[in-house]
């Protein structure tokens, strides 16, 4: 309340200020941990969690020690715990702590998700990054920072980061089929000299947007395939083999691969250490029983995730989904918009609460039906159950057979964020598990 209070009272650049010197002061007293560290850092807006998570993972098998920071948990070596703050950079000194502890237990890389609220924050501040990766970016927070443009400054000023390191053989990893590939690779300066080398990589589907500068190689996956039992690509003759679905995870598995390029792996070794790979916890993450169904629990939370989501399990199966929207002003903008696509989709759709925050959870799912109004078909049937667990429960009765039911917007999420800061104890896998046992 109070915090909520202060924000509203003092001008951002305040605001702006008090974080960089927190930033600064935690450094000071951690003793720029990062200098003495590999630290790679990765945004977008998505893709994130799963890149960070397959890269901590890729390192691990090939036998690294490796420390995570993401949305979903911390690693510190063989230690990990989940991420209960709900906010995938904690403040208050958190990532430079969590550095110096890495650097004591011997870690060889840190792997670290970043935002663009984090970065609004100045929680990247002082941190000196080998590696940045951009897995993609569309319009997200909107809100928060006041237009897509701010938003799209606000991931570059992490690029800048990387460009001023003082780090030595510093990696720019971007996304080159991306519509602002060329932006993000202009952030890291014009000085050869100085310049981050670096990799992009796109899909032998997709065209470069921009041109690439002397010291990028660009890295192109080749014969394409995709089941319900994962995907498969080669780079110059190497065959790659993942668990994940979706090719839009082959985007996220050349940005690991990438990574491990920058980091001198071989092709081959990188292969063999991702086919170890298990999925990614909340990322189409399937949820096994007894009653023949396919049942998925997934993040998705933006129209271009969702989206995504919805093509990669309709090409084998008419789609249940249960969807609904964050609340307390964030995104409103998507929420038709993600009406809309699970329209577009879906053979039925149940609206149901998120984390409504101090919105009223019926205004949030009132803005998706009106983009499920604007697209629905005369065989689409949709209900609204407020209640979530109410709402798994009618989705699982619903399911067919050969149908696929897909619950979106929390992933592996441990929390529900409600009224007046109030938590609530919540998963929807174990939601689902404690349903059909």
């Amino acid at each position: 309340m109070i915090k909520s209070l202060v924000k509203k009272i003092l001008p951002n650049s305040v605001i702006s200020r008090y974080h960089y010197f927190l930033a600064f002061a935690g450094a000071l007293f951690y003793g720029f941990p990062s200098k003495k560290i590999k630290v790679i850092g990765v945004t977008g807006t998505n893709g994130k969690s799963t890149v960070v998570y397959l890269l901590a993972q890729m390192l691990k098998n090939a036998g690294y020690k490796v420390a995570l920071s993401s949305s979903i948990e911390f690693w510190m070596g063989d230690k990990i715990w989940p991420n209960t703050f709900k906010m995938t950079m904690p403040g208050k000194a958190f990532l430079q702590k969590f550095l110096k502890q890495a650097l004591i237990s011997g870690c060889d890389y840190v792997i670290v998700e970043v935002t663009s609220e984090g970065i609004l924050q100045n929680r990247h501040a002082f941190i000196d990054f080998d590696s940045v990766v951009l897995t993609n970016i569309s319009p997200e927070h909107i809100e928060r920072h006041g237009g897509y443009e701010n938003y799209k400054r606000t991931k570059g000023k992490l690029f800048e980061a990387l460009g001023s390191s003082t780090k030595n053989n510093k990696n720019i990893i971007i996304n080159i089929a991306d519509k602002e590939a060329n932006y993000f690779l202009s952030l890291v300066g014009d000085d050869p000299t100085k310049r981050p080398s670096g990799v992009v990589f796109r899909r032998s589907d997709q065209v470069a947007t921009t041109g690439i500068f002397s010291g990028i190689q660009e890295v192109v996956s080749a014969n394409e395939r995709v089941n319900k039992e994962g995907v498969l690509f080669n780079i110059n003759g190497v065959e790659f083999e993942s668990k994940l679905q979706g090719v839009f995870n082959i985007e996220n598995l050349l940005a690991v691969i990438s990574v491990g390029i920058g980091q001198h792996m071989q092709l081959d070794d990188m292969s063999k250490f991702l086919k170890e790979c298990g999925v990614v916890p909340g990322r189409l993450e399937k949820i096994s029983n007894s009653r023949n169904i396919d049942i998925y629990v997934d993040y998705a939370h933006t129209p271009a995730a969702l989206e995504a989501v919805y093509q990669t399990l309709s090409r084998n199966s008419e789609l249940v989904c249960v969807l609904g929207a964050a609340g307390g002003g964030r995104d409103k903008w998507k929420r038709p918009e993600l009406g809309r696509i699970a329209a577009q989709y879906c053979k039925k759709i149940i609206l149901t609460n998120e984390d409504p925050y101090d919105e009223d959870p019926k205004n949030i799912i009132e803005a998706i039906e009106e983009g499920i109004k604007e697209k629905k078909e005369s065989d689409i049937d949709f209900e609204i159950i407020i209640d979530r667990k109410k709402a798994i429960i009618k989705a699982i009765e619903f399911t067919k057979p050969g149908q696929a039911l897909i619950v979106t917007g929390k992933g592996s999420e441990n929390l529900m964020m409600l009224a007046h800061g109030e938590k609530m104890s919540w998963d929807d896998r174990e939601i689902i598990k404690e349903i059909i046992a």
